[in-house]
């Protein structure tokens, strides 16, 4: 988010742009704090603390995820995906969402039907159900579809963002703990095959978002409604942690191995402006290495890389 920043334009240069600002400053994109991009950002950002450090999400970053809750994951996943997939086939060309529908860039409904398939077998749907906090999540769905399609935005945006910045990570940590097939089975909701550059499609679709003609007042009903949406999601882990309770712990600390994470935790912009940003890197690169001679400390600080990039990646949708 290097080449980005927030702030009010104060020689008015500005161009209206769906009601915000964005302009150019020697190469620099600066966007007006109206921009709704900004202002979900700025508005989840609380939520967004919360949801990451429940207990399902933290033990997901450390690799303690037992098989049976990553099937169950992927069946909630499964219903919101589907019901939001079809209220959004359904608002296509609402003006409200029509720029921001790409179909093959983002639908996630197929490629969890085929994890589910891989997990369950043939006859998968025959053996799922939907929770009661998925059910919840899906008829918010439904009824914000059918009568406020603006809000369908604000449950986009917190889906599929997340998605594509932190799925990598957890990627590689699902299928190291599980011991899944590294030629992907299973892993199918993390491959997003129609985008080549996942940084580049989030700054479209931001500015897509920012192009939406929606008052202020719309605006800030869809941060609100976005805030909404991570209750939703934490509501299922929280049911999942619940579930985790009366399943045998027989789950191996399974966070990735030093060097398995390879170029993800580098091309974070957020881990790199860190990096930069600490006056103190030489003596943090002396203690790495200190902690790398231990084999302990590798997994110890393999992990914390994980949950550092899964943490930052969010951030920075």
């Amino acid at each position: 988010m290097s080449a980005m920043k927030t702030e009010e334009d104060a020689n008015g240069t500005s161009t209206a742009n769906g009601g915000g600002g964005v302009c150019e400053e020697g190469g620099v994109t600066v966007l007006s704090p109206t921009d709704l991009s900004e202002m979900l950002a700025a508005g989840t950002k609380e939520v967004h603390e919360k949801a990451e450090n429940t207990e399902f999400v933290k033990d997901f970053l450390r690799g303690r995820i037992h098989k049976e809750l990553f099937k169950l994951g992927h069946v909630a996943l499964f219903f919101t995906y589907s019901a939001m997939e079809e209220e959004i086939e359904r608002n296509k060309e609402h003006p409200h969402f029509a720029p921001l529908y790409f179909p093959h860039e983002l639908h996630r409904r197929d490629a969890l039907a085929r994890d589910l398939e891989f997990f369950y077998g043939e006859d998968w749907q025959s053996q799922i159900r939907i929770s009661p906090a998925a059910q919840r999540y899906v008829d918010r769905i439904r009824r914000v579809g059918r009568d406020q399609p603006a809000l369908l935005v604000a449950h986009a945006y917190t889906r599929y963002m997340g998605d594509l910045s932190g799925g990598q990570v957890l990627r590689k940590v699902a299928q190291r703990a599980l011991k899944l097939p590294p030629t992907g089975e299973g892993l199918s909701f993390y491959e997003f095959e129609g985008i080549h550059s996942a940084k580049a499609f989030k700054q479209l679709y931001r500015s897509r978002m920012n192009e939406l003609e929606l008052d202020t007042h719309t605006k800030r009903r869809v941060v609100e409604e976005a805030n909404l949406a991570f209750q939703f999601n934490m509501e299922i882990f929280g049911e999942l942690e619940e579930v985790g309770k009366t399943l045998q712990d027989d789950v191996l600390d399974a966070a990735p191995a030093h060097g398995e994470i390879q170029g993800d935790v580098s091309q974070c912009p957020y881990h790199a402006a860190k990096t930069a940003a600490s006056s103190g890197s030489s003596y943090i690169c002396q203690v790495a290495m200190t902690v790398l001679k231990n084999p302990s400390g590798q997994v110890l600080l393999a992990a914390w890389i994980a949950a550092l990039a899964g943490l930052a990646a969010w951030y920075l949708m």
